[in-house]
């Protein structure tokens, strides 16, 4: 059953799956959204692992064990060693291995829509209370973005102009309650954060610590866009090339990497239906720079190379890698962007000699 795709339901999961993932430094996120009658699960969106993976998935956890009991009992779960649990059944025959997990229901006015969930913090051996406050906000704005997208489309398919100002009624009670609540909650956790920041004197602990808040910023206005049809916070009243300078301006004023946009503006305007994706393209691309690279300057170039393809590529001068890359860098994420507008993902790298992304779109 599609979702109400003109409020683009799927993208905005996927965003708070990411954020989840990056905001606790998760190796691996899911989230499945329960059929309307709860019987199963009829979406199921991952982060932190390939399309190939993904495909090896097969069929979505069934519900039972860990995952069922964020369900039946819609509260969070935190468990240093699923292994230890008894409740540990039920995720498919090829899921990521995992130790530690922590969930939540994705939930809100009584409802249970689904349940968000991520396995082994990267950086600590289990995750932490801040960790379930963060996740705990994002399920409840996951809910409100499923609530919406299924009121949109029962509403479409009785077709009655009542039904329709119901929804335009219940748009503004979900926008109050997306500022005055959710957004709010986000607000806290970036404001705790930014605290974390200011009191530690740790240089490096600091700067990732303003990256997630800024991350957090960006979130909250791209979400809201998203749910209410917009296009990315970035992108309003400005055209793709000065869009991406923009962005290239922000990653350097928060990183210190200098960054260098060589945007055709010819090129950027016939993209401008795909604006969104691309925006998006550029900040997971310059989101691995910070957090990975250990570069000192990087590049965003948008040129046409023929008749039919434009070429986008973000390279950086940092430590590069030999062979595959870590799970941890994201770059699923970008290949399937990629992939969703029909073009061809390549990253080049070396140790020692940075990394180039590219993506190659056809026009």
């Amino acid at each position: 059953m599609a979702l109400a795709s003109e409020l683009g339901l799927d993208a905005v999961l996927l965003r708070i799956v990411q954020l989840a993932v990056e905001l606790t430094d998760a190796r691996y996120g899911a989230l499945g959204v329960l059929t309307p009658d709860g019987g199963s699960i009829e979406e199921f969106i991952t982060v932190g692992i390939t399309p190939e993976q993904r495909a090896a998935l097969g069929d979505p956890p069934t519900g039972h064990g860990l995952l069922g009991a964020l369900i039946r009992d819609a509260r969070p779960l935190r468990i240093p060693d699923i292994s230890s649990d008894h409740r540990s059944v039920g995720f498919p025959p090829n899921h990521p291995p995992m130790t530690s997990l922590l969930g939540a229901p994705v939930a809100g006015r009584g409802q249970v829509f689904g349940n968000i969930y991520l396995t082994d913090k990267q950086s600590a051996d289990a995750f932490d209370e801040e960790d379930e406050r963060v996740l705990v906000v994002l399920a409840t704005q996951a809910a409100v973005a499923v609530e919406n997208a299924r009121l949109y489309e029962e509403t479409e398919q009785k077709g009655k102009d009542l039904q329709r100002l119901q929804v335009l009624e219940e748009r503004e009670r979900i926008g109050k309650e997306l500022h005055d609540g959710v957004i709010q909650s986000l607000f806290a956790v970036g404001m705790h954060l930014q605290g974390l920041a200011a009191a530690s004197t740790d240089e490096a602990t600091t700067r990732n610590l303003e990256s997630s808040v800024d991350d957090i910023d960006n979130a909250i206005r791209d979400l809201r866009n998203y749910i209410f049809g917009l296009r990315p916070g970035i992108l309003a009243d400005r055209q793709l090339d000065d869009a991406i300078r923009k962005l290239c301006k922000e990653f350097e004023d928060r990183s210190s990497v200098v960054a260098i946009p060589d945007i055709d503006a010819q090129v950027a305007a016939e993209l401008s239906s795909s604006a969104s994706d691309v925006i998006q393209i550029v900040r997971e691309a310059l989101s691995n720079v910070e957090r990975h690279a250990g570069a000192v300057t990087c590049r965003v170039t948008l040129r046409r190379i023929d008749e039919s393809r434009i070429e986008l590529s973000i390279d950086d001068d940092g430590a590069g890698f030999d062979g595959r890359p870590t799970t941890g860098m994201g770059l699923a994420n970008l290949r399937e962007r990629v992939d969703a507008l029909g073009g061809s993902f390549e990253v080049r790298s070396a140790t020692n000699e940075g990394t180039t992304v590219v993506a190659r779109l056809a026009r």
